[in-house]
């Protein structure tokens, strides 16, 4: 039985015995009934009790007993129950009859008719209460006027007896009526509660049906959650569909670093073998959620393992799970299956590699033909405008040639075949060269270049390909500023890397948008607004050529401020510069 099942019996235990509070006419009758036969049981064996009126005693008997039997039909039929305060009007009566009958005042049973009046200070409303006080001052005369035709006693002694007895008897219906009335608001009071406890348990049902829809629609996903220890505890139709394994199957059976491959696992415990402990049970599992115990949302591709050896590319995402206290009870791991998605790249790849390479001979071809018109000194010499169109189609067939190169340099990168001949470099002359290259397109666009070093690294690098790196950040920098900012770039390094940036006053890149900077063909919104031209490959190809040295590129931006790209490299040697560099 589930908590919301439970939470739900409970709430309907509470309002049947809610509904059994108020009791029913025959119950409230019970007591009179009773006061009734120890009367009439008095009368039968004591002989201490005189009867003076024997008729006034017998229907006093009669009227109890009709009074009982209306309280029976009134269980009967609920419908008649709005006139239910008709018997303790004929118990009174009865109970005033039966005293007279019996010494009158002096009768045992003088105290007995207020009984019944109690019936009506136990109804809600403050008039219930005034019939309680009118009932006990008519009783007083109600057997003299039906025995002895209307002849009232006004002895000192008879109206000093009625006057206690309607004191005592109003005293006591206001008491009566008070405590009733305390706890009839006590349990609106709580039948209110009730209501809210029903809605609540109505609204848990419905969110907990919701949940359960969207858990269960969750189908190219996988989502699997397990406790602390890693032990599987949910296991959505997405896990079902992935893995071939039954919720059943795979809840309180199994755990998540089951389905991960040990090398992938071993590879994230050495990377973080500074937080694990070396000791740890469970290391594998550790290395998954290290991240996220952390309290930040790890988010990263692993390789997941079916049970018949099959091999699952993810991007897993792992989160943990809190208690209402705050305590992490558990994790989360929602996965998505990026099979269809390498498929669809290695084929992209193929593509803009092939298209590439059919491109490259007809543009070489193109523009060996446009120079073979230029320099063909057995034809007339070409007017200034036919130079111009030629100077235009050559410039546009080696930009077309340019990015046809871009193309195919990516394709090898996310093939794998992208090659380094990496050689001892110095870092200094590599970055001055790119920065004399930058020269006259900068100074056309006014802005100033800065090169600030004070020292040179030695780096284990490509020459050509770093250049290539430095030449696509520098003229980003460059791009993307206004006329009379500056681009500075820097070199510093430390105890085990070096690390080249390079800082531009321009624009800046919106904060949401980072993220995607190296991403194929993206675009940030602040230069597509300002009409830069650029196809969003430079970014890609710059930090394929740093992780291919085995380093890493970084970046900060501000919009409207400015932005910072820094590459990383593994470092050889420092040498410190005799003349440090400040400027150009």
């Amino acid at each position: 039985m589930t908590v919301l099942q439970k939470l739900t019996t409970r709430v309907q235990q509470i309002g049947r015995r809610i509904s059994s509070i108020v009791p029913s006419p025959l119950l409230k009758q019970v007591p009179t009934l009773i006061l009734g036969l120890v009367a009439a049981l008095i009368l039968a064996t004591s002989s201490s009790v005189r009867i003076t009126d024997l008729p006034a005693v017998i229907a006093g008997g009669i009227g109890i007993v009709v009074a009982t039997f209306l309280a029976w039909m009134l269980v009967l039929n609920v419908r008649w129950q709005r006139y239910v305060l008709v018997v303790p009007a004929i118990d009174a009566i009865a109970f005033s009859v039966l005293r007279y009958g019996t010494d009158g005042f002096d009768s045992v049973f003088a105290a007995a008719a207020s009984v019944p009046l109690l019936w009506f200070t136990v109804e809600a409303g403050r008039r219930h209460l005034i019939l309680s006080i009118v009932g006990a001052l008519l009783s007083l005369y109600a057997a003299s006027l039906l025995f002895s035709g209307g002849d009232l006693s006004t002895s000192a002694e008879h109206v000093r007896e009625r006057f206690t007895f309607a004191v005592v008897c109003t005293v006591a219906c206001m008491v009566v009526f008070g405590l009733m009335r305390q706890s009839r608001n006590r349990v609106d009071e709580f039948e209110r509660m009730l209501a809210e406890s029903r809605a609540l348990a109505e609204k848990v049902h419905m969110a907990e049906g919701l949940l359960r829809g969207l858990w269960d629609a969750i189908t190219e996903q996988s989502a699997i959650g397990t406790d602390v220890t890693g032990l599987i505890d949910a296991w959505n139709p997405g896990a079902v569909k992935m893995f071939g394994i039954t919720e059943s199957a795979a809840i309180n059976q199994r755990r998540i670093h089951e389905f991960h491959l040990p090398d992938e696992l071993a590879a994230r415990a050495t990377e973080l073998d500074t937080v694990i402990d070396s000791n740890s049970a469970n290391p594998g599992f550790e290395a998954l959620i290290e991240t996220a115990r952390l309290g930040v949302s790890d988010v990263r591709e692993w390789t997941y393992l079916r049970d018949d050896g099959g091999h699952i590319p993810v991007e897993l995402s792992v989160t943990t799970r809190l208690s209402d206290t705050g305590e992490t009870v558990g994790y989360l791991f929602v996965a998505h299956d990026l099979t269809r998605a390498q498929d669809a790249s290695r084929l992209k790849d193929e593509f803009v590699g092939l298209i590439s390479h059919e491109l490259r001979t007809p543009l070489s071809s193109i523009l060996g033909y446009l120079e073979l018109m230029r320099d063909d000194r057995d034809e007339a010499p070409l007017s200034d405008s036919r130079l111009t169109y030629l100077d235009v189609a050559e410039r546009n067939a080696n930009r077309l040639l340019r990015l046809v190169g871009d193309l195919m340099f990516t394709a090898q990168v996310e093939s794998g075949t992208f090659q380094l001949n990496e050689q001892t470099q110095r870092v200094a002359p590599i970055l001055a060269t790119s920065i004399e290259s930058a020269g006259p397109v900068a100074d056309a666009a006014g802005i100033e270049m800065v090169l600030e070093m004070s020292e040179d690294c030695i780096v284990n690098a490509d020459g050509m390909r770093l250049g290539q790196a430095c030449d696509n950040l520098i003229s980003n920098a460059i791009k993307f500023t206004p006329r009379g900012g500056r681009v500075t770039v820097g070199l510093v390094g430390s105890a085990s890397s070096a690390t080249i940036t390079v800082a531009d006053t321009g624009m800046g890149i919106p904060a949401k948008e980072l993220d995607q900077l190296f991403s194929r063909f993206f675009r940030a919104s602040t230069a597509t607004r300002n009409a830069v031209q650029g196809v969003g490959l430079g970014l890609v190809i710059t930090r394929a050529i740093a992780r291919a040295h085995g380093g890493e590129m970084g970046v900060t931006s501000e919009e409207g401020v400015g932005t910072t790209f820094s590459m990383t490299l593994p470092l050889v040697q420092r040498q410190r510069l005799l003349r440090p560099i400040v400027g150009v």
